[in-house]
C-alpha cells in the first residue's frame, strides 16, 4: 500500500512519538492536575513540559497554549469565543468548513452579524490587499488559512498581520496544514490566535489540537466543566489555560505531540527538502500529461491537486485505491468555496499529500498509475 493522504492525517509516526504514547499509557496514566497525589502531579508536569515546548516552537508563552479536542475544536473556540454581537469577520476563499460553519452559526443566531470572504489575487496565495478590501468599521476578526488543504496555496501571513496590527483587529490563523511545514513565530509576526493539528505536519497522534494565543484580548470558553481548580465555584475559572480546558486531557496524544515537535525541529530542513523534491518531481512528471494541475510549482509543502479530464475525482481515487493500492483523497476536502473558485465544484479534485516518509519509488508508481488511467480514458 502507498499512503498519499497525509494532509488528512499522517500515517507513519516516528519512533520517538510512538515511544512517548506507549510511555503515557504505561506510566503517565493518572489524571493530570486533578489530584494531589504523586502520579497525578508527575503526569501534570509532563503535560506542562509539552505546553512549554509548543510555546517555544511557535513564539508565545506556555500559559497561552490551550489543548483542545482537535484543530476544528480550536477554531470553534477562537471564532465562537471571540464573537462580538453585530460585528463583522473577514475570512478567505481557502477556509475549511471548520471556519465556515461556525461563522454560519453566528449568522443564524445574530441577524446583525456578518462576514466577508476575501478572494485571492496573489499568484501563490491570499495577500494583505485581498484582506484589506473586505475590512469594514465593524471588523473585529480576520481568519486566514495559511496553507490551503485543497491545493497548497500559501497565504502571505506576515503582510496580513502587519496590515492588521494598527487596526485593533484580531488575527486568527488556521495552521492545520502549515504546522510542522512552515516556521511560525506568533509574537514577531503578530498572530493573535493559531490553531494547530498535531496529527498532520507534526507526525503526532490524533485526538488533540491546540489553540495558541498571543496578546491580551477577551476570549470566552465554549465548553464548561471541571478543570481541577476552583472546584467550589460553579463559574468557570478566569485563568488561561484552565478556563478553556474542561474535562480530562488526552495525555497520550499530548505527550506524543511533544515528541512530534522534537522530530520536526531535529529534521526540519531535511523534511522540507524531501517534500520539495518529491512534489517538484511529481509536478514535473504530471505536467507532461493531459491533466489539469491546480498546485503552483512554487508551493511545495506536500499538497498537490489535479484532475483527469472527463473523470470525476472520486473515480480516479477509487481506481488508484482498488487497482494500485494507492491512497489519495478525492472530493471537496471540506472547502467548497475554494473549489467554486477553482471551477471544480462539479468534480472535486484528486489530492496527493506527502510526508517525510514517502519515497521517489512511490511517486513513480503513482505517475505510472495515472498514465494507465489516461490510456483507458483515451480508448
Amino acid at each position: 500500500m502507498i499512503y498519499l493522504d497525509n494532509s488528512a492525517s499522517s500515517l507513519i509516526k516516528p519512533k520517538n512519538v510512538q515511544k512517548a504514547v506507549m510511555n503515557a499509557l504505561n506510566v503517565y496514566t493518572a489524571n493530570p492536575g486533578r489530584s494531589g497525589h504523586i502520579l497525578s502531579m508527575k503526569t501534570a508536569m509532563e503535560v506542562e513540559k509539552v505546553r512549554l515546548k509548543i510555546a517555544n516552537h511557535i513564539g508565545t508563552t506556555s500559559d497561552k497554549i490551550i489543548f483542545t479536542l482537535n484543530c476544528t475544536d480550536a477554531l470553534n473556540l477562537a471564532i465562537l469565543g471571540s464573537y462580538k454581537p453585530g460585528g463583522h469577520v473577514v475570512c478567505t476563499i481557502n477556509e475549511h468548513n471548520s471556519v465556515m460553519r461556525p461563522l454560519e452559526h453566528l449568522k443564524s443566531i445574530d441577524s446583525s452579524f456578518s462576514y466577508s470572504i476575501a478572494g485571492q489575487t496573489g499568484k501563490l496565495g491570499v495577500t494583505s490587499q485581498d484582506i484589506e478590501k473586505c475590512i469594514t468599521d465593524k471588523t473585529y476578526l480576520v481568519i486566514c488559512n495559511q496553507i490551503s488543504n485543497v491545493n497548497g496555496d500559501v497565504a502571505d501571513i506576515e503582510s496580513i498581520a502587519k496590515m492588521l496590527k494598527d487596526r485593533n483587529i484580531l488575527f486568527l490563523v488556521d495552521g492545520a496544514q502549515s504546522g510542522g511545514h512552515l516556521k511560525i513565530d506568533m509574537k514577531n509576526t503578530g498572530i493573535n490566535m493559531l490553531a494547530l493539528a498535531p496529527h498532520k505536519g507534526f507526525y503526532s497522534p490524533q485526538g488533540v489540537g491546540v489553540l495558541a494565543l498571543n496578546g491580551d484580548f477577551d476570549l470566552s470558553p465554549i465548553r464548561f466543566g471541571g478543570t481541577g481548580t476552583n472546584s467550589l465555584e460553579f463559574s468557570q475559572p478566569k485563568t488561561t489555560p484552565e478556563r478553556f480546558e474542561s474535562g480530562t486531557l488526552n495525555t497520550p496524544a499530548i505527550l506524543g505531540f511533544g515528541e512530534g515537535i522534537n522530530f520536526v525541529e531535529d529534521n526540519f530542513d531535511k523534511i522540507q527538502e524531501k517534500l520539495e523534491d518529491l512534489i517538484t518531481y511529481l509536478h514535473y512528471e504530471l505536467s507532461k500529461l493531459p491533466i489539469t494541475i491546480y498546485t503552483k510549482t512554487e508551493n511545495t509543502n506536500g499538497v498537490f491537486s489535479f484532475n483527469i479530464p472527463g473523470l470525476n475525482s472520486a473515480e480516479v481515487a477509487n481506481e488508484l485505491n482498488e487497482k494500485w493500492s494507492i491512497c489519495v483523497r478525492s472530493g471537496y476536502h471540506c472547502a467548497p468555496i475554494k473549489h467554486n473558485w477553482l471551477g471544480t465544484i462539479e468534480t472535486g479534485t484528486v489530492r496527493v499529500s506527502l510526508s517525510y516518509f514517502n519515497t521517489y519509488q512511490e511517486i513513480e508508481k503513482l505517475v505510472q498509475a495515472i498514465k494507465f488511467i489516461l490510456k483507458k480514458t483515451q480508448k
